[in-house]
């Protein structure tokens, strides 16, 4: 009843607040409805006034919420403020669009999350499981989305006669599935791999080694051990790449749910933009409806019967893990330490100069010096990053420890796309990068709030913490001397696997003009600037584009530096192999 009432209550919520966005923003909307309607015709008092008493703005924002929800309940949720016609059938038909291209992303990230895992399943065969460093996933999840859609179409267009436009059959589903997939499979590969080498550290696994069981048979209970903490994660990515696929499908032109989505927003057609976020909205709760009922089925009657396994391995630090992660430290370093004392606003260069000894990076468009413009903005976008993630994860393990009455609220933030999310703040407060980080926080906090929840309720099946109410222990002392430090560190490091994400989505923010604006160096407008040169100097993009992946390296094998190895004598596998039986 919670789960259900947590998820009305946040519905409505968001049709309140798309239902004030007039009287939220600064903006017209009668302004915004005559140029979407007719670019060509004067905006006079009279258009303005006749627009406001059409569409009813002239009532007030609670008899249009009340008109507004009426409409939604009855099946009938009006007609665009644009073009006239009813909003719910060219919804129904965006959304389609967009199943059908996450269907096919989630089969490259199937397969790229595949490739992420070798390393630990075979680690934890040799009976040496470990936190593997993840630079591979770690440079898969710091791809820009857009940057790699608008690299794609180039590639594919020329070198691999893909089409490049469109949506008119399966064949136009390739490149912007490549673009959603690989970061969205490095970020899968990456949680999965934390909990794959968890579980063999897990006594059943020694027993099954001791028992004969033979290495697949290990690796796919391993993994269907593994599986339930990260169901949850997984229906968010989905949600994810069906209506947060705006900027792919802008590159591509794909007439998908989030393009349609932030066309919407942009031009203020409220009765269209509630319908495509209460689709949204719906798909949400279905995925993560269909997750939990996949992740209670993978734990069986040990959730209930409070018999889940325990983890009987420690990581240890290994001093070879902070190569890595000083490498990538020192590598954004000396960018900073030789780029800030440069001028990034002189315009007298040659434009578009390649990369040199005197400018390293080379030169944009207006001729200025990229590396003194990348090391500016670092120090802006990896302090706001780290800022929002760290906000991020305090809210997402507080509601986390909450779910029942949280998980309506978790559902509709992870719908909404940050770029709506971010379109929303910039109409009520302006483009700012405060506003940027704000819309960011609002869409982040939600997967750590619902990886927070399933780890919590797994802690709590365990029967060492099932049988300490017996000993006297109450319910505040068992969540925060028990079950939260166990949590804890776990979302730590999701939350630094995805910074590299937080940083793509305050850099896709910026690029779509809703951050900082110029003539600040930002890494979201240097990447702006990048993309629409990619072909002509491609350096003006990887120069922002290595700044962000040497951070999410930096995040991801930190992370894994502070965890290790677990100690061992050998590999048991091999003891059994070779006609042993002692562990």
């Amino acid at each position: 009843m919670r789960t259900t009432a947590s998820r009305l209550v946040a519905i409505i919520g968001v049709v309140l607040v798309v239902g004030m966005l007039p009287w939220l923003s600064d903006r017209d909307p009668a302004l915004s409805i005559l140029r979407a309607r007719s670019a060509e015709q004067e905006a006079t008092p009279e258009a303005l006034a006749a627009i406001r008493r059409d569409l009813g703005l002239d009532a007030g924002p609670l008899r249009m919420f009340l008109d507004r929800l009426t409409g939604i309940a009855s099946g009938n949720p009006g007609t665009s403020w644009n073009t006239g016609r009813p909003v719910l059938p060219g919804a129904l038909d965006a959304l389609a669009v967009s199943l059908t291209l996450m269907g096919f992303a989630m089969l490259v990230a199937i397969v790229t999350a595949t490739l992420v895992l070798v390393p630990s399943v075979r680690a934890g065969l040799r009976g040496t499981p470990g936190r593997t460093g993840g630079g591979v996933a770690a440079a898969l999840t710091s791809l820009p989305e857009f940057l790699l859609a608008s690299i794609l179409v180039v590639l594919g267009a020329v070198w691999l006669s893909f089409p490049a436009y469109g949506w008119n059959g399966p064949e136009y589903a390739v490149l912007p599935a490549l673009a959603l997939g690989l970061p969205a499979g490095g970020l899968i590969g990456r949680l999965l791999a934390d909990a794959i080498a968890v579980t063999f550290t897990e006594g059943w696994v020694t027993t099954w080694t001791v028992a004969g069981f033979s290495r697949p048979e290990i690796a796919c209970a391993v993994l269907r051990r593994a599986l339930p903490s990260i169901t949850s994660q997984i229906g968010l990515v989905m949600v994810a790449m069906t209506g947060g696929a705006v900027a792919v499908e802008k590159v591509f032109a794909i007439p998908g749910l989030g393009r349609a989505t932030l066309g919407d927003a942009q031009s203020q057609d409220l009765p269209a933009l509630q319908i495509d976020i209460l689709l949204l909205l719906a798909i949400s709760a279905a995925l993560g409806i269909f997750a939990e009922l996949v992740r209670r089925l993978l734990l069986g009657s040990a959730l209930d019967e409070k018999a889940m396994p325990i983890p009987s391995g420690f990581f240890h630090p290994s001093p070879r893990r902070w190569l890595v992660p000083i490498a990538a430290a020192s590598a954004l370093g000396i960018m900073v330490i030789v780029g800030l004392p440069r001028d990034g606003q002189a315009t007298t260069r040659e434009k578009f100069a390649a990369p040199t000894l005197a400018y390293p990076f080379g030169t944009d468009a207006s001729g200025r010096d990229l590396l003194a413009r990348v090391a500016d903005g670092a120090l802006r976008s990896i302090g706001l990053s780290l800022a929002v993630t760290l906000a991020a994860l305090v809210v997402g393990v507080l509601l986390g420890l909450v779910p029942r009455a949280s998980r309506g609220l978790v559902e509709v933030t992870n719908a909404a796309p940050p770029v709506v999310t971010g379109i929303l703040i910039a109409a009520i407060w302006g483009p700012s990068a405060g506003g940027a980080a704000v819309a960011v926080l609002i869409v982040t906090w939600a997967p750590l709030a619902a990886h927070t929840a399933a780890l919590v309720e797994e802690t709590r099946a365990r029967p060492y913490i099932s049988i300490l109410p017996t000993l006297g222990a109450g319910n505040a002392r068992i969540l925060l001397g028990s079950v939260v430090p166990t949590v804890v560190p776990v979302v730590l490091r999701h939350a630094m696997i995805r910074l590299p994400g937080v940083a793509l989505a305050l850099a896709a923010l910026g690029f779509l003009g809703l951050g900082p604006q110029p003539p600040t160096a930002d890494w979201g407008l240097i990447l702006s600037d990048g993309v629409a040169a990619v072909e002509r100097a491609p350096w003006v993009a990887a120069a922002p584009l290595a700044s962000l992946m040497a951070l999410a390296v930096l995040a991801v094998s930190l992370a894994a530096a502070t965890s290790g190895r677990v100690r061992s004598t050998g590999s048991v596998v091999e003891k059994v192999d070779a006609g042993g039986c002692s562990t």
